[in-house]
């Protein structure tokens, strides 16, 4: 069964009253207050912000000496909560209970307005005694404030020569934030803390680098394969934390990239690929909650079909675990995918695909959507916005490399795909069309990219394709188009793979939420981007893709501004990509070598537009050896 605890709607965003119950630094205190209510003679329980529940899913009260379960809202009358019919609160006195719960932050005004209610004698108990220390918080005044809990978790692993490297800015000191720190704890794979620190984010804009190997060095730690929880105390603007995470080994044949995890558990993910021939798929497992993923709690299934397999063992509280996909699914092979019943155990999890060569590579599947049902009016917009949600992805030289789309499914409600794609080279022109028809849920149709592309444009140049939808065979749609992107070096073999969702791109129209804005309302027509720069010999690269919904400005004016480690512009550069076009380059070969050794390995590049949404992907290249690749992030 999913955890029976709240975190994400569409529509408001995220929760934070799962995170302080499961923060770190509340378990042990979490954990006493539950003792002493299991110790009780007698608890009622008063509930009036329903969330007895959500601490009972991470706190267990099965062993409570339970009296009664009070309410103060009369549509709540009657309903089962902890196997027990809810009673009013005005029949509190009369529940001969010694203790009160009051599962609660902030609960002193609630306390007093059930003081006459209260039996004789009896004690009360808030979830006030298990806040986390005023110095780790943001908002003193607003215990729940999200930027209290601007916390999020990342894949952590330095072992066997492998290693990773977490590079974010402090964005939030641009939003205005005086000063910013993280607090951070490393989990080994049994979910043992084995570290904790702070450091400081320093200035405003300046980049975050927690590198495995500096941090293992100068604490002094064994060989760890975890996870690394991050707290944000000063945050301002955004409770969201981003991050890119490169893993990179001490052999050049050892590098990919991914970004952050996504903050709030889900019940489902999907796009997970099931293994080609030579290959290991893992699924890293990593508890987000303090209480145990019971055994059978986390399911497999083949995208679309029917029967789950379970894994049968139990992952601790915070701990992590290396599922090979083909124990649970024997016999499936790419291009087929697989499904996640995760049942809000995990933030969005990694994958690693580990190869018979020895040349890894770590990715992520998507939070698939439970929400959504099929928008009849998506077929009728094409005369208002033209190509409507769109989802691009670099098509990389096919002189080169091997670029591959699977379309996934992403949405419990797509039972069929209707998809087009569409493929440009970089100065904009359409050089093939390809119709997938209306792929139903449980399709494996791979598309090899550079095979279509070779009928046109030069080959050694990188191009892009924009995944559509296509209604000519019929077919429904939700507006959450997702595919998966796969990428692969011809001559080292290395591949590197990356997946995303469509939106609508630069139209001053807007439907629902689109084009998609960060900063303000829709629509989004501006551009913001990180590019991390990556520890030498590598060499950070970008791809940045001008895609329109139907037509927009000729070409881009985008502003690349190269910056130090404490934010500051070391130098820029103004680049112009046409509509319908793309811009590859490398951080090396745009600026030269004195302004990049004045940025060194802890700078990053500034996207900026104010005239066009760009979408970006980005990744580091060892020549002759590596490459990564996945999609950028914004602040």
């Amino acid at each position: 069964m999913a955890l029976n605890i709240d975190t994400f709607d569409n529509r408001s965003g995220g929760r934070t009253f799962f995170k302080a119950l499961g923060h770190p630094l509340a378990v042990e205190p979490a954990r006493a207050l539950s003792k002493r209510l299991q110790e009780a003679d007698s608890v009622a329980i008063y509930d009036p912000l329903r969330q007895v529940e959500p601490f009972d899913a991470l706190y267990p009260l099965t062993t409570v000496d339970l009296t009664g379960v009070f309410i103060q809202d009369i549509d709540d009358l009657g309903h089962e909560v902890l196997g027990l019919p809810t009673q009013p609160v005005t029949d509190l006195k009369d529940s001969g209970a010694s203790l009160i719960f009051v599962p609660a932050f902030d609960a002193e005004r609630l306390v007093e307005q059930i003081a006459d209610f209260v039996p004789a004698d009896a004690t009360l108990v808030t979830l006030d005694d298990i806040k986390i220390e005023p110095a780790y918080l943001t908002n003193h005044r607003r215990y729940l404030d999200p930027l209290n809990f601007a916390t999020n978790f990342a894949f952590f692993r330095d072992q066997d020569g492998r290693h990773t490297r977490l590079v974010t800015a402090n964005y939030w000191g641009g939003y205005g934030a005086k000063s910013v720190s993280l607090w951070l704890q490393l989990f080994d794979e049994s979910g043992r803390p084995i570290a904790e620190w702070t450091q400081q984010a320093g200035p405003a804009n300046g980049t975050i680098v927690i590198d495995s190997q500096d941090v293992r060095a100068r604490l002094d730690l064994p060989e760890f394969c975890g996870q690394l929880f991050l707290h944000v105390i000063g945050a301002a603007g955004h409770e969201v934390v981003k991050y890119a995470l490169d893993t990179y080994g001490d052999a050049g044949t050892e590098l990919s990239c991914t970004h952050d995890a996504n903050a709030w558990p889900a019940d489902l993910y999907a796009g997970l690929p099931a293994p080609e021939a030579g290959e290991t798929v893992v699924l890293w497992v990593q508890n987000s909650h303090p209480t145990p993923i019971p055994a059978k709690a986390i399911g497999l299934n083949r995208m679309g079909r029917e029967g789950v397999s379970w894994l049968d063992r139990e992952v601790p509280g915070f701990g992590s675990y290396a599922l090979d996909v083909a124990d649970l699914l024997p016999g499936l092979s790419w291009p087929e995918q697989i499904e996640i019943r995760a049942g809000k155990h995990f933030v969005r999890p990694r994958y690693e695909i580990r190869k018979a060569n020895g040349r890894n590579r770590i990715s992520h599947p998507n939070v698939q959507r439970v929400d959504l049902k099929p928008d009849p009016k998506i077929p009728d917009l094409s005369n208002l916005m033209g190509k409507g949600y769109l989802l691009p992805a670099p098509v990389l030289p096919p002189s080169r490399y091997r670029s591959e789309v699977l379309p996934t499914p992403m949405s419990t409600a797509q039972k069929s795909l209707p998809i087009g794609l569409l493929i440009y080279d970089a100065d904009g022109r359409e050089v093939a069309e390809h119709s997938f028809g209306d792929l139903p849920r449980d399709h494996d149709t791979m598309f090899d990219l550079g095979a279509a592309v070779n009928g046109g444009g030069d080959p050694s140049r990188a191009g892009h394709c924009e995944i559509v939808y296509d209604f000519r065979e019929g077919g429904e749609a939700d507006g959450w188009l997702h595919g998966l992107f796969r990428y692969t070096d011809l001559e080292t073999g290395h591949a590197a793979e990356t997946s995303f969702g469509a939106h609508m791109f630069n139209h001053i129209l807007t439907y629902k939420d689109e084009p998609q804005s960060y900063a303000s309302r829709p629509p989004g027509l501006s551009t913001r981007l990180f590019l991390r720069l990556g520890k030498a010999p590598a060499d950070a690269f970008c791809q940045l893709i001008y895609c329109s919904s139907t037509t927009w400005a000729a070409q881009s004016n985008t502003n690349l501004a190269l910056c130090g480690p404490d934010g500051s512009i070391v130098a820029e550069r103004t680049v112009h990509i046409p509509l319908n076009g793309s811009l590859m380059f490398r951080h090396r070969e745009t600026f030269t070598e004195e302004e990049c050794a004045q940025a060194g390995d802890e700078g990053y590049i500034l996207i900026r537009d104010r005239g066009c949404r760009l979408f970006g992907y980005h990744g580091l290249i060892r020549d002759g050896e590596s490459f990564s690749l996945d999609h950028m992030f914004g602040f």
